[in-house]
Formats: C-alpha cells, sequence, structure tokens
C-alpha cells in the first residue's frame, strides 16, 4: 500500500502524529458492536466496502484514493470512486494514516452525500489495525473517523512487540492447510495483536488480519475468509484493479506511458459500476 518517499518529517510534525494517535487511539472499539457480526452466517450483512491507495509509477506524489462496495455474500461491484490525489506527507513507517487515510475518509463522505443507500457496514483496509507500533495502524485510524466498522488485512507482517517472520513462523504458516486456518500473532507482552490467516485453499502466504474498530479479531478473520475469491479479500483487490486501471486511462488522456502500479491528484464524480463486470485473474493469488 505504501511507497517510501524522500524526506522525513520534522520531529514536532512526528510528535504532533503520536499525540494525535494516541487520542484516537482510546476512541476504538475491539469488539463486536453489530448484530451480523454475532451471527456464524453473518446474516444481515449486505454491503463490503474495501479502500486502496495506488501510486503512479516513478512518482511517489500522485496517487489513486479508491472505494469500492460490494454486495454481501455475492461480492460484486455496486459502487466505485477512484480520485487522483497528491500526496503531501512522506511516508514514515508507523504513520502511514497521515499520508494517506484522509483521501480515504472524503471517498466515504462523498459516499454517505450521493449514495448513501450503499454505505458498507464494514470497510477492509490494506493496511494493519492494532497490529502496529503504537496500536493504532491506518485500519484504525480510518474506522475511528468514519464511525465504520474497519478490518485491518497485511500481506506482510509488521514485526512489532516482538513478532518476528523467523523460522518458527515459518513453521507455523506450514501448519496452515486449508482456508480460514489461523494462528494469533502473540507478542513479546502477552497481548494477541491479530492472527495469521490462509485465505484461500491455494494460497500458501498468510494474510495478517487484526482489528481495525468495532469489531471482534475473531469475527474479522471469519469475514476476511468468507470475502477471499482468492488470496486478497475481494474488496481490497477489486479497490486495487480498480484503482491501477483508473490511473492506466487518466495517463492514456494525458498522453502519457502506461504505468505499471498505482495510489492522489484531480476529481472524478464516483460512479456506480455494473453488476458482474469479470476482472478475475486467470489464477489465484
Amino acid at each position: 500500500m505504501a511507497r517510501e518517499a524522500a524526506g522525513k518529517p520534522p520531529e514536532e510534525i512526528l510528535l504532533d502524529w503520536k499525540r494525535e494517535q494516541a487520542s484516537l487511539k482510546a476512541r476504538v472499539v475491539d469488539q463486536d458492536t453489530e448484530a451480523w457480526q454475532l451471527d456464524p452466517a453473518f446474516s444481515g450483512l449486505q454491503r463490503v466496502g474495501g479502500v486502496d491507495v495506488s501510486f503512479v509509477k516513478d512518482d511517489s506524489g500522485s496517487a489513486c484514493a479508491s472505494l469500492v462496495v460490494l454486495n454481501y455474500p455475492e461480492l460484486e461491484v455496486l459502487y466505485e470512486d477512484c480520485r487522483m490525489v497528491t500526496l503531501t506527507a512522506p511516508y514514515v513507517s508507523g504513520f502511514l494514516a497521515f499520508r494517506e487515510v484522509s483521501f480515504l475518509v472524503d471517498a466515504v463522505q462523498r459516499l454517505q452525500e450521493r449514495e448513501p443507500c450503499l454505505m458498507p457496514q464494514v470497510l477492509f483496509v490494506d493496511g494493519n489495525g492494532v497490529l502496529h507500533h503504537r496500536g493504532f495502524g491506518v485500519a484504525c485510524h480510518l474506522g475511528v473517523l468514519t464511525d465504520l466498522p474497519c478490518i485491518g488485512m497485511a500481506k506482510k507482517l509488521l514485526q512489532v512487540d516482538g513478532l518476528k517472520n523467523n523460522a518458527l513462523h515459518k513453521e507455523k504458516i506450514q501448519l496452515l492447510k486449508a482456508g480460514g486456518d489461523s494462528f494469533p500473532l502473540m507478542g513479546s507482552s502477552g497481548t494477541v495483536l491479530g492472527r495469521a490467516l490462509r485465505s484461500h485453499d491455494h494460497s500458501t502466504k498468510p494474510l495478517y488480519v487484526s482489528v481495525g474498530h468495532k469489531i471482534s479479531l475473531e469475527a474479522a478473520v471469519r469475514l476476511t475468509h468468507s470475502c477471499c475469491k482468492f488470496r486478497v479479500p475481494e474488496p481490497v483487490r477489486q479497490a486495487d484493479i480498480r484503482s491501477r486501471d483508473y490511473i492506466r486511462r487518466t495517463q492514456e488522456v494525458q498522453g502519457a506511458p502506461d504505468p505499471q502500479s498505482g495510489r492522489s491528484k484531480e476529481a472524478q464524480r464516483p460512479k456506480a459500476c455494473p453488476q458482474g463486470v469479470s476482472e478475475e485473474p486467470a489464477v489465484p493469488r
């Protein structure tokens, strides 16, 4: 999700960011708050959202922030909002939200204003939640600011609180035999910060799921698994696919070379996407 940028904020800015994280962290709810979260089949859950920020190749300041909403359990795209933005804050480990979250909050607010009936009941975030240096990752930040249940989902283990991607960790991964298998990520403090999840039968690399806001870890893991047609949960996968496609189309209009990857500059009005759009890869990933 994040791409490293040159430069680092002054120490006083980092201190302000730490204070803001600490203040907002006090508002995080790490338990189920909705009736559908308590149901084994998630009865009552109808809409799941995903967000992503994709970068323009060779331009660390330009990106595309995307929000998609899918129906559940069908996982068909109902709504898409992709918008080019300009990233002004550099990437600093542990402070991803201060680089990207404002654009995601804006996307949620646009949806609330224009298509409130399509508001997601939960958001999947390409980033960590309480599995974080200070227990307050981008999924927590977005959840508190939008007051939506949020799930943090990372593809790599954030090595905090004694968690290490060492031989023992890799042995535990080998014991995940089928989609839905998982094991807890317990830090040196004795706190369970998340779970490593084999999200799909054909995926050998785990996802690292953590609570963002207003959902329990158990429900977050079960819902993540149920939303995976491939390794990455479909809401995040579609947000990534569509943001990259939006960057390509924007570059083509501007006469620029086709970029290989993407994460925000001009505004485009959100649009509802036709159901049944097929953008599945040939093989699971």
